[in-house]
């Protein structure tokens, strides 16, 4: 399919200029049955964004975050093109006014990624990429150069909460990179890590909209990526996904090998 990458980014910023920001510490949060915070921003968010996109895109439909597990699987199910929308990745950030926080948005078809968009409203900052075409930040292209860094080196975005407990407490007892971040937004991690903002990349459980957009834009980057099992960083599925990644190929295989030994160890 056709995707006008600047319109959908107009389309996206416009949503979060009119709607989301002005919410910035206006919001009350609520919380879902798995303990995840929600707020009004975020079915605003995704409000906005299913109508803009379906005045375009008709025969579209949106999966959003904030819908049913029920109706997410039924579109799943449908085999058709899905828009796959994080409306506010980061929500305890952004109720707690801290301006770490994204909309993230996939185009998939067939079961692949093929367009992407992740906004952090915060910095005006533009991630996209279009399989095969690369990745851009802002319209200037994005592309990774090798540091040729060791591990040892390395800035981290790693998310404790979700990972093995015994992963968890080897990687803060062994220490094998040089520091380590938690951003609060899967999607601002892995566009960060695209543009060489970090090193090295480690979540748990990602959800489909947490990662779909961003999977997509470290790869056209030039980044690399897989589960923490080595299998293929994305799948068309519900099910949650881990994820390890680096900005090159050989620090990849060394992140890689040293967590594929330290879960089966």
């Amino acid at each position: 399919m056709n995707i006008d990458r600047q319109q959908i980014q107009h389309i996206v910023r416009d949503v979060a200029f009119t709607t989301l920001l002005p919410l910035t510490n206006n919001v009350s949060r609520d919380y879902k049955k798995d303990g995840s915070i929600v707020t009004a921003a975020d079915d605003a968010v995704q409000s906005a964004l299913s109508r803009r996109l379906a005045e375009l895109f008709p025969d579209i439909a949106l999966l959003g975050e904030e819908m049913t597990t029920e109706q997410q699987q039924q579109l799943f199910d449908s085999g058709k093109p899905i828009w796959c929308l994080d409306p506010v990745d980061g929500t305890s950030n952004f109720a707690s006014g801290l301006p770490l926080y994204s909309i993230s948005l996939a185009l998939i078809e067939q079961g692949k990624v093929t367009f992407a968009m992740v906004l952090d409203p915060s910095r005006d900052e533009s991630f996209t990429a279009l399989r095969g075409q690369g990745a851009w930040l802002n319209d200037l292209p994005l592309r990774l150069t090798s540091p040729n860094l060791s591990l040892d080196n390395t800035i981290a975005f790693v998310d404790f909460k979700r990972l093995p407990q015994d992963l968890a407490l080897k990687l803060v007892r062994d220490r094998p990179f040089a520091s380590q971040r938690n951003l609060g937004s899967i999607a601002l991690e892995l566009c960060w890590l695209a543009a060489g903002r970090g090193h090295i990349y480690l979540h748990g459980k990602q959800q489909i909209w947490d990662y779909a957009a961003g999977d997509l834009i470290l790869e056209e980057a030039g980044g690399f990526a897989s589960t923490l099992y080595g299998n293929p960083s994305f799948r068309y599925t519900l099910e949650p996904r881990s994820s390890c990644a680096a900005i090159d190929e050989a620090l990849f295989q060394v992140w890689q090998n040293y967590l594929l030994d330290a879960v089966n160890g």
